[in-house]
């Protein structure tokens, strides 16, 4: 018994480092992105009404 108490401790002693490991990435900007949100409208896809617009044709495949 006495080891599954001391597996859970120890289980609960990782989580608490990882989580506060995690919340001092994220206080020092590690997962913010300024880059992606300035070039996101560049590489974005036009729709276009014509379904059929976007497939290449008979003399592209060739």
């Amino acid at each position: 018994m006495i080891a599954l108490y001391l597996t859970i401790f120890i289980s609960l002693i990782i989580a608490l480092i990882f989580l506060v490991l995690f919340m001092k990435s994220v206080k020092a900007g590690q997962y913010e992105d300024t880059y992606t949100p300035s070039v996101r409208m560049i590489f974005e896809d036009e729709f276009t009404d014509d379904p059929d617009e976007d497939l290449p044709s008979e003399k592209d495949k060739n």
